[in-house]
């Protein structure tokens, strides 16, 4: 018997759980133009401070960042050359001037190309030689390498220039990620609900995604794993995962993804009865996220924080370092337009916390062929210090407080 049905886990149907919910009638206002205008802005005053003339940005998340137009890469070149006086010249297939017009969402001029004409070359046509080049990170390295080879122009990675603007979230953007994770946690508890022995873990992926979609997520999960028993020892899964058992552990990671920006949680917690090495090894893993939440202090460093987890893992017994059982990756990644993006939570990254910045703490444990305990919540740094966007899981066998 599930011992731990009246809090939440088990006896419920996934018809039941998805009849209860419903899209929210209150969301963020979209971001205003005036904020992309400013991440231009900013973007253009970085480039002069630097000494450099002109910023290319790929499709995908960055030109989404920086002008509102949605547009993913693929193998032809479709990006924007932002220049330090505030021109900015899209570049796209000719072709596709029409549809893309309909995604633009800060005007600006078109360098277009034919598909038998090098799109780089069209865009040297329009600028000195010796233009000093930063170039998107996301960038192909088959244009990299012809920017390079361009005798126009004089090429360096943009890497830093976009994490040092990306990295600092507007309250419109921790708005943005608040949301979704809201929505996530309403499809944590519901599929908790609709555990029960023998239930797959594609039958419960596939509620998960339905359940975001009931919420108003129209692509549903953005991903998702589902884990049970020794299989949670895997952080990121197995080839063939197993059904559920009676007093098994469960592990559950999933998100979605409003106007761009994403969600992501995990929660582990058991299925009927624990044992006491899986509630020792919970109870170590929420030492460890809190020793994180605590480490997490403006002008520390994002090492700080992973080189303090460790600290309290080992005082628990595990590790040290990378040894298992122990925590075998990062303490956390940052979220925004990407799920795993600057500031990356790892020993020896110095990059300092600010105000803005939106990060996971996820220290895994994992046992070696037994059981893995991953929660992971996120938080934003504000001018007092951390924030959660979710509350943190209560216990083993009552991770929602009910």
């Amino acid at each position: 018997m599930n011992s731990n049905r009246s809090y939440g886990i088990g006896g419920s149907t996934p018809e039941e759980e998805l009849s209860k919910l419903s899209e929210p009638i209150t969301k963020p206002a979209p971001i205003a133009e005036k904020e992309f205008q400013n991440r231009l802005n900013k973007a253009c005053a970085t480039l002069k401070a630097k000494g450099l003339d002109a910023l290319y940005i790929n499709a995908g998340t960055n030109l989404y960042y920086f002008t509102n137009t949605v547009w993913h890469p693929s193998e032809r070149l479709v990006g924007a050359v932002l220049f330090a006086d505030g021109t900015l010249k899209y570049v796209v297939p000719e072709f596709e001037i029409g549809t893309f017009n309909d995604f633009i969402g800060i005007d600006g001029e078109f360098i277009s190309w034919l598909e038998y004409e090098s799109p780089v070359q069209k865009i040297a046509d329009v600028v000195e030689e010796g233009t000093r080049l930063a170039v998107d990170d996301s960038t192909s390295f088959t244009v990299v390498s012809r920017f390079q080879e361009h005798k126009k122009f004089i090429i360096s990675s943009a890497e830093e220039l976009i994490r040092d603007l990306r990295i600092l979230k507007s309250d419109a953007e921790i708005a943005h990620i608040q949301y979704p994770m809201d929505l996530t946690m309403q499809v944590h508890q519901a599929a908790a609900r609709i555990l029960k022995p023998g239930i797959t873990t594609s039958e419960v992926e596939r509620f998960i995604h339905k359940a975001h979609q009931k919420l108003g997520i129209a692509s549903g999960s953005y991903f998702c794993i589902v884990l049970f028993g020794k299989d949670s020892s895997f952080p990121h899964g197995v080839k063939s995962p197993k059904p559920l058992k009676e007093n098994e552990i469960v592990l559950m990671d999933t998100g979605c993804q409003y106007n761009g920006y994403i969600s992501d949680i995990t929660r582990t917690y058991s299925y009927g009865d624990a044992t006491d090495k899986e509630k020792k090894i919970w109870a170590n893993e929420k030492a460890a996220q809190l020793a994180a939440f605590n480490a997490a202090q403006l002008g520390h460093s994002c090492g700080h924080i992973d080189d303090q987890v460790r600290v309290q893992l080992e005082k628990d017994g595990l590790g040290p370092d990378y040894d298992l059982p122990g925590l075998p990756h990062r303490t956390g990644h940052g979220i925004g337009l990407e799920i795993h993006e600057h500031p990356f939570i790892l020993k020896g990254n110095d990059i300092k916390l600010q105000p803005g910045m939106a990060f996971s703490i996820e220290p895994m444990i994992v046992v070696p062929e037994e059981f893995g305990i991953r929660l992971e919540d996120h938080i934003y740094m504000t001018e007092e210090g951390p924030q959660w966007f979710t509350e943190p899981a209560h216990s083993i066998d009552n991770p929602f407080g009910v």
